[in-house]
């Protein structure tokens, strides 16, 4: 598909040009109208495959920090009196210092995690509770509430987080037609937060298994992934596990700690995500899944909380992420943690040496009187590339979710921060769902614990989901 949906015609700049800013590019040329002349490009490393079609001269091979983003930034932006797009797809620089930046320009902005300035993860002098995504995520909160209306800012828009919170509306009104009842579609936070209570979901998954396959053979001391390196073992050996918390859980778990301050939707264990393993399921059956922390994990919860007239909140999901990453990644992060978080090597699989598999990413509702559904995308590479050429699944499924979230920005540019939560689910996955292969619901009877156990008074505790070794 060929078709332009929107215009722009002023400068777009990408901070960073890793795998998924590489696969956003072919969609844009698609979709959004714009002069390539005035594409900039801010990447540290020289031996990237850059758009052809993007001058030399707009390529900046410099690595942004808490020192020089401005000035770097202010040398691009004057460059036009238009508008400004920045797309963030980098890692350790910091999105709400980009974020206060491009609301003082009145720039749009877009990324897909709320990202620190480098060296904050592995920092010793930084509380475990300072590490989460949580503390990250209400340090953005306050900037929303500080900086008020304004430009656009989408924060967190890729597949998760990003389209996964689109998919658990698309979920709860098929599971709601499903089960017979008549609603109609809500049309706020708290219509939303009703519907969810109304069908008695107690948790979700963030439910992924990424089969995919490359033919070339991992090496000794190589740190193989499907997406950025960088980013995986951030989450998984430099933050502790964390997952949101719903109302129906009866009891912490040994290892759990509440947070003091902020919506305290969520909770971090003593455990980092790369050893935390817990029970969940996808289409092709159950499966042991890693608890890696990840932003969704803690804005579903808190926007589907349903609260009293007094603040009060009545009901609250669980929800968490449950990935099952490639087999390669498994053992690269066992690897990294049997030698002390050494990985001198690194590899993202490209779409030509992948040979099979697939990436199955939905969400797993669980605990409603249909017991669980599962609702998402199931796309295998040799899909994705019939798609995009030169495009993995993973890698596709996260760029359809930028330019989903971009073309949303641009026909809504004065809404301040906002959350993937609080966008146009609908709009959005109009767009994203042609680059999503197979997007489906099924219904499963699964339950984490033996049969015996999970009788017709199951309460669906996330002690029973956590795998304790």
């Amino acid at each position: 598909m060929q078709d332009i949906i929107t215009n722009w015609s002023g400068p777009i700049v990408y901070i960073g040009f890793g795998s998924i800013a590489r696969g956003l590019h072919p969609l844009l040329e698609r979709h959004v109208k714009f002069d390539s002349t005035k594409v900039f490009i801010v990447e540290p490393r020289q031996d990237v495959d850059f758009p052809a079609s993007v001058p030399s001269a707009n390529i900046i091979n410099q690595k942004l920090s808490r020192n020089n983003f401005r000035s770097v930034l202010d040398t691009i932006l004057q460059t036009s009196q238009e508008q400004t797009l920045i797309i963030n797809l980098s890692v350790d620089v910091s999105s709400i210092d980009i974020i206060e930046y491009a609301h003082q320009n009145k720039a749009l902005y877009i990324d897909t995690v709320v990202e620190p300035w480098h060296g904050y993860y592995s920092d010793a002098n930084i509380d475990i509770p300072k590490r989460t995504n949580y503390f990250l995520r209400e340090q953005l909160l306050e900037t929303k509430r500080r900086l008020g209306s304004g430009v656009t800012a989408v924060a967190c828009c890729g597949a998760n987080p990003g389209m996964v919170s689109w998919f658990v509306k698309q979920a709860l009104l098929n599971l709601a037609k499903d089960s017979g009842l008549e609603v109609e579609k809500p049309q706020n936070r708290t219509g939303w937060a009703e519907l969810m209570h109304k069908l008695e979901v107690k948790g979700i998954h963030i439910a992924e298994l990424d089969s995919q396959i490359s033919s070339i053979t991992k090496q000794a001391d190589e740190f193989v992934n499907t997406w950025s390196v960088d980013g995986i073992v951030s989450e998984a050996a430099y933050q502790p596990a964390e997952l949101g918390w719903g109302t129906h859980e009866k009891a912490l778990p040994k290892i759990g700690h509440e947070h003091a301050e902020g919506c305290r939707a969520a909770i971090y264990l003593d455990t980092l995500g790369g050893e935390t393993k817990v029970r969940s399921w996808v289409p092709t059956g159950p499966q042991e899944a890693f608890l890696v922390t990840h932003n969704e994990a803690i804005s579903i919860p808190d926007y589907f909380s349903l609260r009293d007239s007094n603040g009060k909140v009545i009901s609250r999901p669980t929800c968490h992420y449950a990935y099952r990453p490639s087999a390669d990644t498994i053992i690269s992060m066992q690897e990294m943690f049997d030698q002390g978080y050494q990985h001198p090597k690194s590899r993202i699989m490209t779409p030509e040496e992948i040979v099979s598999g697939s990436d199955d990413l939905g969400v797993l509702l669980y605990g409603h009187k249909k017991n669980a559904y599962w609702f998402g995308s199931m796309l295998s590479t040799a899909e994705a590339k019939t798609l995009v050429p030169n495009q993995t699944a993973t890698v596709l499924q996260v760029s359809s979710s930028v330019l989903a979230g971009i073309i949303w920005m641009i026909n809504n540019p004065n809404m301040g921060i906002v959350e993937t939560e609080e966008m146009d689910f609908e709009f959005c996955l109009n767009i994203q769902r042609q680059y999503l292969g197979n997007v489906t619901g099924m219904y499963t009877d699964w339950k984490p614990v033996d049969s015996e156990k999970a009788g017709g008074n199951y309460e669906w505790q996330f002690t029973d989901i956590l795998i304790q070794e």
